[in-house]
């Protein structure tokens, strides 16, 4: 939001450094992000000067060039060089001096001395076009005679220079979204220190002249529009809008159009009032209908688009067709054009969900729709259309001809609120005086309906919409009081507070840290995604949970997983020409349990906090010695153990199985006690297309409440190292092809209970010497005995019983022992 310093001069007398209002602003609740310079004319004409041509000779080596000799109040006249068909000796004309730079295009350039076909040439004589203060290069600027020969061309041309406040408005505080908002909380602040007042213009000379166009207002939407105003101006002349306007526009960044279009919209900026300017000619009927119209009503807007209507779209209609979307873009006949003679003011105060709804599905946000979506003051819309009638009257003539027609079915009443003294002082911190509450309070528009020595009732006005409970009036005294001026106390209240364990911030960032160690990047996705990721074309996902009212298809479904939002971020990438990515990410999934017959809405939801990981590409570049190493799921699940060795979670005392999860192809699943902890393995092919990704990925998910609930009863126990020699022994084994290691492992440790430490696989064989159907596999088994040292006789017994246990129940033949 732009606020104008010279604009809110207007309404305070105030003359405080920019900083210093900067700083005020700030510290009311108004944050001022930046501070910037306007000048009416780009570069403030700085180092032009008026000149007075004294001499004026034809140039000896140029026929269409002239020499003169100007007066420019330096001393000494200069000579320059002009190609202007209209200079002549006794004009006072603009001189851009030798260093100035001029503004005629956004890049500018800047005179220098230089000699022009043999001529010494120390300034330049200007065109209108060459100040930026026209479109004219017919020729140079002739001045009033009576233009004093030195003094500056801004000052003459009354260039204005403006300090402009970029203030950053929280979403509740629509009450600052203009100039008047601005000064009143200025206002209230500075009157601690000082008597001033707020100045707001005078519509006491307010007057209908006649009665000549009267055009009734309807009501229909009740619930969508809680007032409308307007008023008929006839006989008025569309032209430019004077200077004083056209800066005031521009310095806030706004492009001036025609002096109606230039004044309802600086009465927007002024009051944070919308108003609209109808042509009165296009009112079919004579009548203004506030209404909805049919699903899917064609209806083209100012832009020359054609937009299909909502049901609940509200709208400005005439006796035949829809004119405006209320509160948001006006139709391709409510403007005003050059024709226009008779116009009809609309000031109102539109619904914000209404509004809010409309903007969002038509994708148009303008300043109406920021500040209806937001709330608007109802008690503005009439004060608001007569500044902008008696404006209308001033600067494009005519007459207001109608009475101001005023419908308000429903009057919004104040905020009634009673505040305590007491209270008061004792959120803030500080005794506050009550006279100092009192004006702090008025200088807000706040009412005070009775006052006594505990405390006061008070009528809050409708302007500010967040200021219902005596907690908001009290911040709102605090705010215009003055967060800096509350003492800090010499007393110091603590409290013991229980922490959960396990610490759930302390275990996220400590599988964060290794993950990244290993070369992970963190990644955030949107948690609001798209709903055909989970749907089919047969029927919706029944537990997904939905938005009644999304910001657009690709946001209308709260995730389920983590997985679509990170091949979202690698194709992201890998269309980016980063296809080597190692990413991982914590985010919340959502659920719904659609058999639920709960009474209370919110049981029937469920927020669980997932981890998911993603590798694709190389997980090592190649270089001179070695070659790119791939991603491969043996490379995933070696990260997805080490994470849960991290956690203090063995893998092997896990059960596993085969994840059912269609997106992934042959993946894998660690579970603890049937249910899952993580899922991992490569994305199907299938679902890879769906996203455009022409590499393999690999991805794991991890249910993150499920894994802080295993580590509930997870203690960190000290074992001394052995006393005794670990024995290592190898058996190669020749199996069927279906037997799986975790099944050998198993019955090892089935059979041997006591000894048995560890049992490895360190390699696989499957070829040509190997009968069909069959493999090998070589085995290592750990032995200790924690009491004594282990004799031959132990060792070869317990490899026999393992033996035996192989061949009992695989039919294994042991090819060597060792």
């Amino acid at each position: 939001m732009k606020i104008s310093f010279n604009w809110l001069k207007q309404y305070i007398p105030v003359d405080l450094p920019t900083e210093q209002v900067s700083d005020i602003l700030t510290n009311i609740g108004l944050e001022v992000e930046g501070l910037e310079t306007f000048q009416s004319v780009k570069g403030g004409l700085d180092g032009v000067v008026i000149g007075e041509v004294l001499t004026c000779e034809k140039h000896p080596n140029a026929d269409k060039l002239s020499v003169t000799s100007v007066d420019i109040g330096a001393g000494e006249p200069v000579q320059i060089v002009c190609g202007a068909p209209n200079v002549a000796a006794g004009q006072k004309v603009p001189v851009a001096t030798v260093g100035a730079t001029l503004y005629p295009d956004e890049t500018g350039f800047t005179i220098k001395k230089t000699k022009i076909r043999g001529e010494l040439s120390l300034g330049m004589i200007c065109a209108e076009d060459e100040l930026g203060l026209g479109t004219s290069h017919e020729g140079i600027m002739v001045l009033d005679p009576a233009a004093l020969p030195g003094s500056p061309a801004a000052d003459y041309f009354k260039v204005e220079t403006d300090q402009v406040f970029e203030i950053g408005l929280t979403p509740n505080r629509i009450d600052g979204a203009s100039h008047l908002g601005v000064a009143r909380d200025l206002v209230a602040y500075l009157k601690q220190s000082g008597n001033i007042e707020l100045s707001k213009p005078s519509l006491d000379e307010f007057k209908t002249d006649n009665n000549e166009l009267t055009i009734p207002i309807e009501i229909e939407e009740k619930a969508g529009c809680k007032r409308y105003s307007g008023l008929t101006i006839k006989g008025i002349s569309i032209t430019e809008s004077p200077q004083w306007l056209q800066n005031r526009l521009r310095s806030v960044g706004l492009t001036p159009i025609n002096n109606v279009v230039d004044i309802t919209n600086f009465v927007l900026q002024e009051s944070g009032q919308p108003l609209h300017a109808f042509d009165a000619a296009e009112i079919a009927g004579n009548r203004v209908i506030v209404k909805t119209m049919p699903e899917g009503t064609p209806f083209v807007t100012l832009d020359e688009q054609e937009r299909k209507l909502l049901g609940t779209d509200l709208m400005i209609c005439n006796a035949e067709e829809g004119m405006c979307i209320a509160g948001v873009f006006g139709g391709i006949k409510s403007g005003v054009s050059e024709s226009t003679r008779d116009i009809f003011l609309e000031s109102a105060c539109f619904d914000p969900v209404y509004v809010r709804k409309t903007a969002k599905h038509h994708i148009l946000n303008t300043d109406a729709s920021f500040r209806f979506e937001r709330g608007s003051d109802p008690n503005m819309t009439v004060w608001a259309l007569k500044r902008a009638a008696m404006l209308i009257k001033e600067i494009a003539g005519g007459t207001i001809s109608s009475e101001v027609i005023d419908v308000y079915p429903e009057p919004v009443e104040d905020f009634r609120v009673e505040i305590s003294f007491a209270h008061v002082n004792r959120l803030i911190g500080n005794p506050i005086e009550p006279a100092t509450v009192r004006s702090i309070l008025q200088s807000l528009e706040i009412k005070v309906e009775h006052e006594d020595e505990l405390g006061m009732v008070l009528h809050v006005p409708p302007y500010r919409v967040d200021v219902q409970r005596e907690a908001d009036v009290i911040e709102e005294i605090l705010r215009i009081y003055g967060f800096n001026r509350v003492e800090i106390g010499s007393g110091l209240r603590s409290t013991l507070s229980y922490s959960v364990k396990p610490d759930k911030e302390k275990i996220i960032n400590m599988t964060s840290d290794l993950l990244t160690a290993n070369g992970f990047y963190e990644m955030k996705s949107n948690s609001l995604t798209r709903a055909a990721y989970y749907d089919t074309e047969e029927k919706q996902d029944p537990e997904a949970v939905r938005l009644f009212n999304p910001l657009s298809q690709d946001l209308g479904l709260m995730r389920k997983n983590l997985l679509y939002g990170g091949l979202e971020a690698v194709a992201y990438n890998i269309n980016r020409k980063s296809p080597d990515l190692k990413l991982y990410e914590f985010g919340n999934c959502y659920y719904q349990d659609p058999d639920s017959t709960n009474e209370k809405t919110v049981e029937r939801f469920d927020e669980q906090l997932h981890m998911g990981i993603f590798i694709s590409g190389n997980s090592q570049p190649g270089n001179w010695v070695q070659k790119p190493g791939a991603s491969s799921f043996y490379l995933l699940k070696s990260h997805v153990e080490s994470v849960l060795v991290k956690l203090g979670i063995n893998p092997l005392s896990l059960e596993t199985a085969s994840s059912i999860n269609r997106d992934f192809s042959e993946g894998q699943g660690y579970l603890l006690n049937g249910k899952s902890l993580v899922e991992f393995g490569p994305v199907s092919s299938k679902l890879l297309k769906q996203f455009h990704i022409d590499q393999p990925v690999f991805a794991a998910e991890f249910n993150w409440d499920r894994i802080l609930k295993a580590l509930t009863n997870y203690r960190i126990l000290f074992t001394p190292l052995p006393r005794f020699q670990v024995v290592l022994r190898d058996f190669s084994l020749m199996l069927d092809k279906q037997t799986t290691f975790e099944s050998l492992r198993s019955l090892a440790f089935k059979t041997e209970r006591k000894l048995l430490k560890n049992v490895t696989l360190f390699d696989v064989y499957d070829g040509e010497k190997i009968e069909r159907g069959k493999k090998s596999y070589a085995l290592s088994f750990t032995l200790l005995d924690e009491n004594k040292t282990l004799t031959d006789k132990q060792i070869d017994k317990t490899m026999m019983n393992l033996a035996r246990a192989f061949e009992k129940e695989f039919g294994a033949i042991i090819r060597g022992m060792n």
